[in-house]
């Protein structure tokens, strides 16, 4: 190979591989305006489920259903598209999910992009929900309070993760299906005390995200609980102004908030 088209060839490979290092860029053009979210490397299975969704014009048209001023504004439900006002929605989704991917270093910053789920042991991810915080500037009071929410949903996880309460799990399975409140009352009783006792390596707010927290806001009490997987880069104002909006007692806005498209803004060259 002749030194020139060699040159070309690494200068070439060069240019693509860090193209591919960027973190990928979407576009979510709202009824309100437009938003740009970055998605995290660190989270490879969201970051690729969201974009895969992206590409397929799942996201387009669907609604903004839960929006909680000051916590966060949530959309994904697959069912909103065709939704009438008054509609209860946030149950739909499609049928797999996403294990879940909680990094140390991401965190529920204001714009952070986190995925939703439901209550379930792994902390799996719904596979298109997904919410944007807005949250609000924290002092130390309330970071403490909040850690100590953290600490409580982890000893709970752990709880209900541990193999030694498995027998006392089904037990309350079973009681709840055959709708014995005396004894749902006396083991749920047993189960508080169990998860007090768990064992676990309790999570203290590191102090950049403390700082961060202070001077910024967010909603701390999610970290380490739920994904996130991005980061708001553009257009946070229009998340407050979705976020603002009035909304019914399920929280979902009284009048329709669109995700009018989603475009990946930066994807690799073929």
């Amino acid at each position: 190979m002749k030194k020139g088209a060699f040159l070309i060839l690494v200068f070439s490979l060069t240019v693509f591989a860090a193209k591919a290092q960027l973190r990928p860029q979407v576009e979510i053009q709202t009824s309100h305006g437009s938003i740009i979210i970055e998605l995290h490397h660190e989270t490879p299975l969201h970051r690729d489920n969201f974009l895969k969704l992206v590409q397929e014009n799942v996201y387009d048209s669907l609604l903004f259903h839960r929006v909680i001023e000051n916590f966060m504004v949530q959309a994904g439900d697959i069912k909103s598209k065709e939704a009438v006002i008054g509609d209860p929605l946030g149950s739909a989704d499609l049928p797999y999910q996403i294990p879940a991917e909680i990094h140390p270093e991401l965190f529920h910053q204001k714009g952070a992009l986190g995925a939703a789920r439901t209550n379930n042991p792994a902390r799996a991810s719904s596979s298109t929900q997904f919410y944007l915080v807005q949250g609000k500037v924290q002092n130390d009071s309330l970071l403490t309070h909040n850690e100590g929410r953290i600490n409580s949903f982890l000893q709970r996880h752990f709880a209900v993760n541990n193999p030694n309460n498995k027998s006392l799990l089904d037990s309350i399975e079973l009681a709840r299906e055959s709708k014995d409140s005396l004894l749902q009352a006396e083991l749920a009783s047993r189960w508080e005390s169990r998860i007090k006792t768990q064992d676990f390596d309790s999570y203290t707010i590191p102090e950049h995200h403390r700082k961060i927290y202070q001077e910024i806001g967010g909603t701390p009490h999610l970290d380490q609980n739920y994904t996130v997987f991005g980061q708001t880069i553009s257009g946070m104002e229009v998340i407050d102004a979705i976020a603002a909006v009035a909304t019914d007692s399920r929280d979902r806005p009284k009048e329709n908030v669109y995700i009018l498209k989603m475009t990946w803004l930066n994807p690799p060259n073929p």
